[in-house]
């Protein structure tokens, strides 16, 4: 059972695949020779003694929490989620558990998002001002699903141009296109494009950073929309111009929401800071612990 098409999640090897159906898309351009079996969201399969079912985590498109029932106990696998509004995915659905287990990636109290579209009001500026100044703007995101929300939230300011993206990130877009997905007008960069792309804005995926690709752009400026952009020392240590907290992860203040509206006795943290979660529900009186602590913050996958 994968819960969305991310890489650290949807690894290739396994004999078949299930997932929420409307995730089939990107499932298959990132596994293109698997067996992948779509289940829609809320329909419950019988597997053995297990009734299971997907629903939507808000992650990114098809994205799914797996809610698991054997003999009238709920467990529910959250997979990565976000509460924040996404034009690009269905939203965030709680459901109701005996055990969660979340995810932790942003689990502390520093970290708490703006709305995405005073985000993108900020983006719009910093790329109008390179514009004037004859810069290209160069964002880079995620190429499954920050590039084609920040595209969707970014529209409005367009005025009807055309956005350029890497290969990686028009790939993608075409799959949520196909899939139902609106989005804006976008352009792809063929490597041996020539010409000026001053005033242009381009979506970029954070490996091209430093490419040949990326220095035939010309002269512009570079930014990076994260979650770890939050972080100051994230900015200087990337090298970029300009950061924009953007992330598809939940923050601090929606992870205990989302805790409390499981309704969960127990809860396992996951991935990111973990312990931390663990420790603080704990202290709130909760049944908590450490599923799998893995390493601070989301080293697989942009975030």
């Amino acid at each position: 059972m994968v819960t969305h098409a991310h890489g650290d999640h949807a690894r290739p090897g396994s004999a078949a695949y299930l997932a929420a159906a409307p995730g089939l898309g990107v499932l298959g351009h990132r596994l293109p020779k698997a067996r992948i079996e779509g289940l829609p969201y809320g329909e419950t399969r019988r597997i053995g003694e297990v009734d299971l079912s997907f629903h939507p985590a808000g992650h990114v498109l098809g994205s799914a929490q797996v809610r698991i029932e054997h003999r009238g106990e709920v467990w529910v696998v959250s997979g990565d989620y976000k509460r924040q509004s996404d034009p690009t995915c269905a939203p965030f659905e709680p459901v109701r558990c005996h055990t969660f287990i979340t995810e932790a990636t942003f689990a502390l109290p520093i970290f708490r998002w703006e709305e995405t579209s005073r985000v993108a009001v900020e983006i719009a500026a910093w790329w109008r001002d390179n514009a004037e100044a004859g810069r290209a703007s160069v964002l880079c995101a995620y190429s499954l699903g920050k590039a084609q929300r920040l595209l969707a939230e970014l529209s409005p300011h367009a005025a009807g141009r055309t956005f350029r993206t890497h290969g990686a990130i028009e790939a993608i877009n075409e799959v949520y296109r196909r899939s139902g997905v609106v989005l804006p007008p976008t352009r792809r960069i063929e490597p041996s494009s020539r010409g000026s792309l001053a005033g242009e804005l381009i979506l970029a995926p954070p490996a091209a950073f430093g490419s040949l690709w990326m220095r035939r752009l010309g002269r512009a400026q570079l930014a990076f929309a994260s979650g770890w952009m939050l972080l100051p020392d994230r900015l200087v240590r990337g090298s970029y111009d300009r950061g924009f907290v953007v992330s598809d992860h939940a923050d601090w203040g929606d992870l205990l929401r989302t805790v409390e509206e499981s309704g969960a006795e127990r809860v396992l943290a996951t991935h990111g800071y973990a312990a931390e979660l663990a420790r603080f529900l704990g202290e709130q009186g909760r049944t908590a612990a450490v599923l799998d602590a893995g390493t601070p913050g989301c080293l697989a996958e942009p975030c």
